[in-house]
């Protein structure tokens, strides 16, 4: 980790503990969606472990959008992005530190998440749990890399907190449904995740890849 990604990711550390609200926002929502799902369909045996997986999911998706938005947001502020366009080190850079501190946060947010939603849907894994420790990270790094990269591009739009979700949701369709099905074979046991981890770790490879690529542009753009 090079100094200047250690000192954007350092800031971003900071900046969240000191006001928490990214973190807060994603877990109030993300356990909203959680209860209102339990509520309408008293999940109960078999039935909680074909949709559990699903859920968590799309929690997870649904609530990261709000952090993602805040992570650049507090950039525009007092023209703190400005300042950082003309720093000599390069923005993939900044990218990448605002791509791992998101992971933390939503990582954060899950690891809260997951007792409340073992109790409230009465689950009891079936496959091998630890490959959730595999599946859950991989499909959160495609979520909040993208994320993360599409924010950056709708910051200067007046409504980039409808246009954020637009962009994001069809692109990160593909890594949706291999984590929700690949979820969803661990906790029922009743098939071979693998394909969905290697589709998984294939769609993290080349989307965090193309983005790097090409954050310098959306980065210097006006």
């Amino acid at each position: 980790m090079t100094s200047a990604l250690w000192t954007h990711f350092v800031k971003d550390l900071r900046i969240e503990w000191r006001s928490k609200d990214a973190i807060n926002s994603m877990l109030f929502f993300a356990l909203l969606v959680v209860v209102l799902f339990s509520i309408s369909f008293d999940p109960r045996g078999a039935f909680a472990r074909d949709i559990a997986g699903g859920v968590l999911c799309v929690a997870t998706m649904f609530a990261s959008v709000s952090a993602l938005n805040q992570a650049w947001a507090r950039e525009i502020r007092h023209q703190v992005l400005d300042a950082q366009r003309m720093a000599p080190s390069p923005g993939a850079e900044l990218f990448l530190a605002k791509v791992l501190a998101n992971f933390l946060f939503v990582t954060i947010v899950q690891i809260a998440l997951a007792p409340v939603f073992l109790v409230m849907y009465n689950l009891h894994i079936e496959g091998n749990p630890w490959l959730l420790a595999l599946v859950l990270p991989l499909g959160t790094w495609a979520l909040v890399a993208n994320g993360t990269f599409f924010a950056a591009l709708a910051i200067r739009s007046r409504n980039r907190e409808l246009l954020l979700p637009l962009i994001l949701f069809p692109i990160f369709l593909p890594a949706l449904l291999a984590m929700v099905v690949a979820t969803g074979s661990i906790l029922t046991g009743e098939s071979d995740p693998s394909l969905w981890i290697k589709l998984l770790v294939g769609y993290d490879i080349i989307f965090t890849t193309v983005s790097l690529l090409l954050f310098d542009v959306i980065f210097h753009a006006e």
